[in-house]
């Protein structure tokens, strides 16, 4: 199966989509094939990879209501170098199909079988909520990337997601495993900061990325011109931040491949 990281955090305004546009974009500039599928009606993985999601005939809610074939709807060859499944408003209609249609959880995860070799990798933009398309995201990967603040009650919604990814695992998904913590919007002159991501370290070690997100203006600003941040200011802060977790991900794959 080709290695396909859900991006997921049920609590808003963490730097989700934010992080799948811009690791794909870096997975690309560093030479890997890379997917984006969009699973979150609001479409901003769409917009931010400057797609107008409004306009888009096709997208992942026909995938998942097995109308139409997965690479039927992917758009391909963007200015930032990877393809997109875009989403918009439609999926909540898809919602409401998987819900009703036994096995519905899984339909994600059989599209993306029929892509087997054609992706190096493949990321996906979850809602930010743990419902039927989260659960759809997380059945059809190998493994979870969370992106969280360090604040107290980042803490408190990632304990509910771990337990959730668990009992994935368990039921639907039995190669299921958080992969790993990225710290995002993160400021080391805050003491609370240091604080929460001390925490971090001590109840999840290694799975903590070194690699750090900053604030940063142009990353924030990167989105309302359809660009990921390399392509916006290839040199700001947050575009070499998200190549520098593009190239620590690459390392622990290889590293894990190696071990094996």
């Amino acid at each position: 199966m080709t290695p396909t990281y859900a991006i997921a955090n049920q609590k808003g305004g963490v730097g989700k989509t934010t992080t799948s546009v811009n690791l794909s974009a870096s997975l690309a500039h560093l030479g890997k094939r890379v997917l984006l599928i969009d699973m979150d009606p609001q479409g901003n993985a769409t917009t931010g990879s400057g797609v107008d999601k409004n306009s888009v005939k096709s997208t992942v809610s026909e995938v998942l209501c097995q109308e139409k074939d997965i690479k039927a709807n992917i758009i391909k060859k963007l200015p930032a170098g990877y393809d997109l499944l875009p989403a918009n408003g439609d999926l909540t209609v898809a919602e409401v199909y998987l819900i009703n249609n036994p096995g519905g959880e899984k339909n994600l995860h059989k599209a993306i079988e029929s892509l087997d070799d054609y992706y190096d990798v493949i990321i996906i933009d979850c809602p930010p909520a743990l419902n039927m398309l989260t659960v759809n995201s997380l059945a059809a990967c190998n493994s979870v990337i969370i992106p969280m603040q360090c604040e107290y009650y980042a803490l408190e919604g990632l304990s509910a997601l771990v337990g959730t990814i668990a009992k994935i695992s368990k039921t639907v998904n039995r190669q299921l495993r958080v992969e790993g913590i990225l710290r995002t919007m993160y400021d080391p002159r805050n003491s609370l900061t240091n604080e929460v991501s001390n925490q971090l370290h001590e109840y999840f070690g290694n799975r903590v990325y070194q690699t750090v997100i900053p604030r940063n203006v142009r990353l924030a600003e990167a989105p309302s011109y359809g660009q990921p941040a390399l392509l916006y200011d290839r040199y700001s802060k947050g575009a070499v931040a998200y190549l520098g977790m593009a190239e620590e991900l690459i390392r622990r794959a290889t590293k894990a491949r190696s071990t094996t």
